[in-house]
């Protein structure tokens, strides 16, 4: 323990004696004088001292230009910025400040610091033909301390090789430690320890995950991997035990009531959480009464309460193949928020006066209480919109009507349509996948889309209007940036070799044209490639503060207003417009960018646990179909392989580069092709070729498959 204190001890100084020479102007000073400006006059102190400008001169970092005299090669250079580990142990430091350029740090000058790690690096004087490069002096802050892996278990002790690609060490566990693990079975482990002097870091086990290849296992692996937990604390399931389901007189009297007006909900088959309910009814003018009536989450999640908190870690409720990880304990999202058929629910709504133009007369915001009378499937839905009868018929009619002129206007306004496939997975009772089929999307699901779009938008421009002049309010936008130029015509020159032509002139012109590649492909067996590569080339759409517009909807203002069961970013729009809506001052901005940036940085992880649930059952669906052929399409290209997506089931694997034996394969990274250097055979994105199942490794959800040739 005292070896590493000094070691520690040690790190600080080390920052501590290259200050003095920067603050001193890089005047030569000996071991003393430097330990005299530090008020460290113990001999120990002064040894320490010593060693470290005699060890930072053998490192380039001090000058001895006169004996015993030191000074700094240069004024040294100190950036912080984020660990980008690579294949071979070292790393990129990519800094905070976005005109720097990154440095490249060896293995061993890491000072164990790991992928995602926030570190401050010291950069070394740049040699004549060297990249920059440098070394980390300081983790700031670790991205992540759990990690998921295998266990092996030997007689005095134990390791963990993790998951994670670019966690480049095994992680020891004293046999103490392992929580009762097995050998080869899948944990959780936490890092508790890293020695200075120690290769590997030391952890301790929190959750037996289970047998490697059992679903349950693999899917919380899938979780705990991406940081989202594995059970509500007990302290917030008591909280939402304890609110009541029975709503009380004195808190309808509060709201306006809609429970004589026709409502219903329309959601996927299997849904249990209902966030939004529609109601209709025909006005006496001859206009059309439409609510978006919201769970009202923030009536029962109050700020500050330990289901808030954990609500806001999570922020946002995790969809994976087979189960939802939802954001609030299952009694609020199944039960006292969702919106069920024939039960009272409170809700925030947005209500709407349409004409027959589905212009908006008048609109109004604020809390409601419904009764819906019916809770619909897509399918039930989609049969009453194609049939014409059925309950609510005609009232489902005119909402389809009014529905689809909203959406003409969205695309004639510059939105822009990406109509991607989605995969589905037959499951059988384990789990296990017994059949693939691809998701449509019909009227139903557009419908309630459109009018989704709608109150999230006019929620959004109402806060903005009253924003305007002395009174600026917070608020949580939604929005999306416009594309960057060089990336779109890098796409729109690979679309065009499809005879597909995207025009760059303007913001206008290029959501017309996308939208006509995007109708033109659809069935199309290039439809994922081209649609993947086009929504590739936009920006990402996040939370923030800042009011700026969203390119994709082409909307000038935009929020997340309409599903606060499964997203933190709505619970605290509804917050925010009901603070506004009773005249209170603007909330703090720092507190709610802050929580922006991180409910996007969440739903960035979620969709990564989805998609990798998602690859772990394709690689389960063919584990059993090993020398199977399959027609397929090239669908990605890397410096090592070429990815291909089987047409008929859309799974996706690798056929690597150095299996390909009749040629030496290499990629052009610009034409999105692998170029053959002999015969000059080219295979690029978009291309059919026939594949066989080659191997299957489920524990790093890996396809790999063997090129037929022509």
């Amino acid at each position: 323990m005292a070896k590493k204190k000094s070691a520690n001890i040690k790190l600080v100084l080390n920052q501590l004696v290259s200050d003095i020479f920067e603050k001193n102007n890089n005047q030569l000073l000996n071991y003393k004088q430097v330990s005299a400006k530090l008020n460290l006059n113990d001999q120990e102190s002064r040894e320490t001292i010593l060693e470290i400008l005699k060890e930072g001169k053998n490192d380039g970092i001090f000058l001895e230009p006169q004996k015993g005299k030191f000074k700094l090669k240069e004024l040294q250079n100190f950036i912080i910025g984020t660990v980008d580990m690579t294949a071979d142990g070292s790393a990129y430091i990519v800094p905070e400040d976005e005109f720097e350029k990154d440095i490249f740090v060896a293995p061993r000058k890491l000072k164990n610091a790991l992928h995602g790690d926030t570190v401050k690096a010291y950069v070394f004087a740049k040699k004549r033909g060297r990249k920059n490069d440098g070394e980390v002096v300081e983790i700031i802050k670790r991205a992540k301390s759990d990690f998921t892996g295998v266990i092996k278990i030997s007689d005095h002790f134990a390791f963990v090789v993790a998951d994670d690609k670019k966690m480049m060490h095994d992680i020891f566990v004293p046999l103490a430690d392992t929580h009762g693990a097995k050998s080869g079975q899948r944990v959780l482990v936490t890092l508790s320890d890293w020695p200075e002097s120690a290769k590997n870091p030391v952890g301790i086990v929190k959750h037996v995950l289970g047998n490697q290849g059992e679903n349950n296992t693999e899917m919380n692996a899938i979780l705990a991997q991406y940081g989202f937990p594995l059970e509500f604390p007990a302290q917030v399931e008591k909280e939402a035990n304890a609110i009541p389901e029975e709503i009380s007189a004195a808190e309808i009297a509060k709201r306006k009531d809609f429970r004589k007006v026709l409502t219903f909900t329309i959601d996927p088959a299997d849904a249990k959480d209902f966030d939004d309910a529609i109601s209709y009814q025909k006005l006496p003018n001859g206009n059309h009464e439409i609510g978006i009536h919201i769970a009202d989450v923030s009536h029962y999640v109050l700020q500050g309460t330990e289901l808030d908190k954990e609500a806001y870690s999570r922020a946002t409720s995790v969809y994976l193949v087979d189960r939802v990880i939802p954001m609030l304990p299952e009694r609020l999202s199944n039960g006292v928020c969702s919106l069920r058929p024939h039960e009272d629910k409170l809700c925030f709504a947005a209500v709407f006066e349409l004409d027959e133009q589905a212009n908006i007369q008048n609109e109004w915001y604020g809390r409601t209480v419904i009764h819906s009378d019916r809770r619909f499937t897509y399918e039930e839905a989609q049969e009453v919109i194609e049939n014409k009868t059925g309950d609510y018929a005609t009232e489902i009619q005119k909402l389809n009507e009014l529905a689809y002129i909203l959406r003409d206007r969205k695309f004639k306004n510059g939105a822009i349509s990406f109509e991607s496939t989605e995969v589905k997975f037959k499951l059988d009772e384990a789990g296990k996948p017994i059949g693939v089929y691809v998701k449509e999307r019909k009227d139903a699901h557009k419908l309630i889309e459109d009018y989704m779009l709608l109150a999230n938008r006019k929620v959004a421009e109402f806060i903005a209007k009253k924003s305007k002049g002395k009174q600026k309010l917070t608020f949580v936008y939604r929005v999306h940036d416009s594309p960057n130029m060089e990336t779109l015509e890098t796409f729109a020159n690979f679309a065009s070799r499809f005879g597909y032509r995207i025009n760059t002139k303007s913001d206008k012109e290029i959501a017309k044209s996308l939208n006509h590649l995007m109708a033109d492909v659809e069935g199309k067996k290039e439809q994922n490639i081209l649609t993947s590569l086009a929504i590739r080339s936009m920006a990402k759409a996040i939370y923030t503060t800042k009011k700026t517009s969203h390119y994709g909807l082409a909307f000038d203002y935009y929020t997340h207003f309409t599903s606060p069961i499964r997203r933190y970013p709505d619970v605290m729009a509804h917050r925010l417009l009901q603070t506004y809506l009773d005249g209170g001052k603007s909330a703090d901005m720092e507190f709610y960018e802050v929580a922006s940036v991180h409910s996007s940085a969440m739903e960035k992880r979620a969709a990564e646990a989805e998609r990798a649930s998602i690859k772990y059952k394709q690689a389960e669906f063919l584990e059993n179909n090993i020398g199977t052929e399959y027609k397929g399409v090239i669908s990605g290209v890397t410096e090592w392989g070429m990815y291909v997506e089987i047409e008929e089931n859309k799974c996706e694997g690798m056929i690597r580069l150095r299996d390909i034996s009749d040629d030496f394969y290499v990629l052009d990274e610009k034409n999105y092709c692998i170029v053959g250097q002999r015969k000059k055979k080219k295979y690029q994105l978009g291309d059919e070729v026939m594949i066989r199942v080659k191997k299957v490794d489920l524990s790093k959800r890996q396809i790999d498959f063997t090129l037929i040739p022509d």
